[in-house]
């Protein structure tokens, strides 16, 4: 068995611009942390005395024959892009709720993916673990996501994520000490809104379109190297919160289902008690909200938002990682074509 830790991530700026549709033509930049919260996923090869070749648990389980039957997309086209189709078995644990937009989804598809190949005796780097959960997802699945997601679920840490026009990508850690990551850290709430939504029905309606929404484009992107100004200095870091209220403003032009009254009531509650900026974590519409709050306005947020859950974090520095592995090659004897024996010890066992 084979089991993964891979972590969510926070994007606080420049989301929007990492879409292929903007950043190939552009250029696109995020300034994003992956937190202590993870997905984590289990695999092995499924013994050969069940009726089917095929088990996959989430919020549903999926038995079946092969993976072209199966409902859930990554794991369908995932299993299919490394050639494995049945023999399986594969479940999924996650410490937040999917769809709130901190990147589950493509923890989800690094996880699978750095466990399967680590399943197959294979080493995968960070690069190419996060190219092909990039292009399953975007291409094999047909999904209209950034490509910020990933990386970050491969890389880990606190970094200024490149996207050039060649379809390069770069990785840049922040240069700042754990003391200031950490002050900054401090002043970071999370809370989440209930609001659950798919990214892609939300990105959908401004990343295919990204020249209508240059201007908005263009200055989310000018903000990324703003804030790392600030971080890397010595100055207040409100600077931050500041910054994260003009994103949100501009995120907000791109698309009428970015926000809604909803998100929009909980924000205002939150700057009234003190919050200086935040966002809507992802694509939008929903899921979590991040915001900047100074240490002596933290409670009076949290009784401002007390019917929402608030959710502590802290930074995390490592990317997916495998946490236990005992990896048993299945023996060349047990395929998982089923004997004869097999089947008629089956058919008396159900009698």
């Amino acid at each position: 068995m084979i089991i993964t830790q891979t972590p969510y991530r926070i994007s606080l700026f420049g989301g929007g611009t990492d879409y292929p549709d903007w950043y190939f033509r552009n250029g696109g930049q995020v300034l994003s942390t992956t937190i202590d919260k993870y997905v984590y996923i289990s695999c092995r090869y499924l013994p050969p005395f069940f009726e089917h070749k095929l088990r996959l648990v989430y919020s549903e389980v999926e038995t079946c024959d092969s993976a072209s039957q199966l409902k859930h997309p990554a794991v369908r086209e995932i299993l299919k892009h490394l050639g494995l189709v049945n023999g399986l078995e594969i479940h999924y644990d996650g410490d937040l709720p999917s769809r709130s937009g901190m990147g589950s989804s493509s923890a989800f598809s690094v996880g699978l993916l750095k466990a399967l190949y680590c399943l197959k005796n294979q080493k995968i780097g960070r690069e190419q673990l996060a190219n092909e959960a990039i292009y399953v997802e975007q291409n094999k699945i047909g999904e209209s996501v950034g490509s910020q997601d990933q990386v970050n679920a491969a890389y880990g840490g606190f970094n200024n994520i490149q996207f050039r026009d060649d379809g390069t990508i770069g990785v840049i850690p922040v240069d700042v000490s754990d003391k200031r990551k950490k002050e900054l850290n401090d002043q970071l709430m999370l809370f989440y809104t209930g609001i659950m939504r798919t990214a892609e029905t939300v990105s959908s309606t401004y990343a295919t379109d990204t020249v209508k929404k240059t201007v908005q484009l263009k200055r989310i992107y000018q903000i990324v190297d703003e804030a790392i100004e600030t971080i890397a200095s010595q100055n207040s870091l409100d600077g931050v919160g500041r910054l994260l209220h003009e994103s949100w403003v501009e995120k907000r032009k791109l698309s009428d289902m970015v926000s809604n009254t909803r998100v929009d009531d909980i924000y205002q509650s939150a700057l009234k008690a003190g919050a200086l900026g935040g966002k809507l974590c992802g694509a939008g519409g929903g899921g979590m909200m991040l915001l900047f709050v100074p240490e002596k306005y933290q409670s009076r947020v949290r009784r401002a938002l007390s019917s929402l859950l608030y959710v502590p974090f802290r930074f995390s520095e490592t990317g997916s990682q495998i946490i236990f592995s005992n990896k048993a090659v299945r023996p060349p004897e047990v395929e998982f074509n089923r004997s004869p024996t097999i089947k008629k010890f089956i058919e008396l066992e159900d009698i």
